[in-house]
């Protein structure tokens, strides 16, 4: 590079030291020119239409409170008759019903009036469909029309170091949050997110994107992943075998679909834990058979395995109680809650959502108070998860698996590089 620079620089100052082989450009005589220039753009011959279409393109998305005036105006269009059409016809009225966030784009004239409007949404937050709008001028007036069409999947890659805490490192790559929670839950039958994460812990994910008309509705879930946690390297994949319901397999072919979860949040921090403490209404010492969840109220709650639910209903101290009868005499209880949303009877599967966080009962604040029984005994639910039974894929479905993992293998490669590239 020093050669480079030397060489160039030589050549400068060679070049600088030449006398000048032209007059200046100063005393040179001006002389102007005028000539008429046909316009690139012109009226077609023989008496076709002389305009040239102008079209502009603008997005946004709708607000709680909206209405047609409010939206168009942010949209930056002017037209009265658009505007009145949107609060008339009950098929462009869906556009603000239901929850906001719906994506919207319009094409206008260069008057600013609509030419066409389209809007997409979900009907339901996990669905694998959306709903659009369409709305287009048609002569004087609009016509309307409101269509289901598939989502569109599509793989993303993402990677990221942790620095204080999952969350935040998964904030830093931009990570939908649920992703994240999809990726603790993946991995807490192997670590505690609470006590065994370390700085210098990584993650890579492939995950779902799910798309409509190219514009991301929603994240669907993590195809595959890698953990690194104290140098220990845990991986997964998604994978479904014909006929069955799909789950997450390591790399080995063994399922990490357990008995049971790890907790009946999706991610929660342990307020109390099992085992004798200090009494918050009673005062002394006394045995605490269950796990305490600090959440706010309203906080989904989920049943850790399947089951029947056996009580739903207050029960003294508990408040709003369930009890959830699994399978070997093996029961499960979810107390203080602010919902219930099952019966006695019903058949649950894990993580099917069963109720609310509240603070019903003895309680001083909202929290869930879960408790495992085995046999009629209280044991620690935080231990049951990592207990649990495991399944390895079949035979039959060995060659796919092996295929699918290969492939997934190259994408958490690709990966883990963009944690490199950015750290360089």
């Amino acid at each position: 590079m020093g050669t480079i620079g030397a060489l160039l620089l030589g050549t400068g100052v060679t070049a600088f030291g030449v006398a000048p082989l032209a007059p200046d450009a100063a005393d040179l005589p001006v002389r102007s020119v005028l000539e008429a220039v046909e316009p690139a753009l012109r009226a077609p011959q023989g008496g076709g239409d002389a305009s040239v279409p102008f079209v502009l393109f603008r997005s946004d998305v709708t607000r709680r409170d909206d209405n047609a005036q409010s939206l168009l105006q942010r949209l930056g269009v002017n037209d009265s008759a658009a505007a009145a059409f949107l609060r008339s016809d009950p098929r462009a009225r869906e556009l603000f019903s239901g929850r906001p966030g719906k994506l919207v784009s319009v094409e206008t004239t260069d008057r600013n009036e609509i030419v066409r409007l389209s809007a997409r949404w979900l009907g339901k937050p996990d669905a694998r469909s959306f709903q659009r709008l369409v709305l287009e001028r048609q002569g004087d007036g609009f016509a309307a029309r409101i269509e289901e069409a598939e989502l569109k999947a599509s793989a993303q890659l993402a990677s990221g170091t942790v620095e204080s805490s999952l969350f935040a490192a998964t904030d830093a790559v931009r990570l939908p949050d649920a992703v994240a929670t999809q990726l603790a839950d993946i991995f807490s039958s192997d670590i505690d997110f609470r006590r065994d994460l370390r700085k210098g812990d990584r993650f890579s994910i492939v995950y779902e994107t799910l798309e409509a008309d190219g514009e991301v509705m929603r994240s669907g879930r993590i195809l595959s992943a890698e953990f690194v946690n104290d140098g220990k390297r845990l991986q997964t994949l998604w994978f479904q075998e014909p006929g069955q319901k799909g789950g997450y397999y390591g790399f080995d072919g063994q399922s990490q679909r357990r008995t049971y979860l790890s907790s009946p949040l999706e991610f929660s921090r342990v307020s109390s834990g099992y085992g004798m403490r200090f009494h918050p209404i009673h005062g002394g010492q006394r045995a605490h058979l269950g796990v305490d969840f600090a959440a706010p109220t309203g906080t989904a709650v989920r049943v850790v395995g399947d089951g029947v639910v056996q009580f739903a209903g207050w029960q003294n101290g508990y408040g709003n109680f369930i009890i959830v009868q699994h399978r070997n005499n093996q029961t499960t209880a979810y107390a203080h809650l602010s919902r219930i949303d099952v019966r006695k009877g019903q058949k649950v599967e894990q993580g099917e959502f069963i109720g609310a966080v509240g603070s019903t009962g003895a309680s001083t604040g909202p929290h869930l108070h879960f408790e495992f029984r085995d046999k009629g005994q209280h044991i620690d639910p935080l231990t049951i998860a990592r207990n649990g039974e495991t399944i390895p894929v079949s035979l039959a479905s060995r060659p796919a698996f092996e295929r699918l993992a290969q492939s997934m293998r190259g994408q958490l490669d690709s990966a883990a590089t963009l944690t490199q590239a950015s750290a360089q």
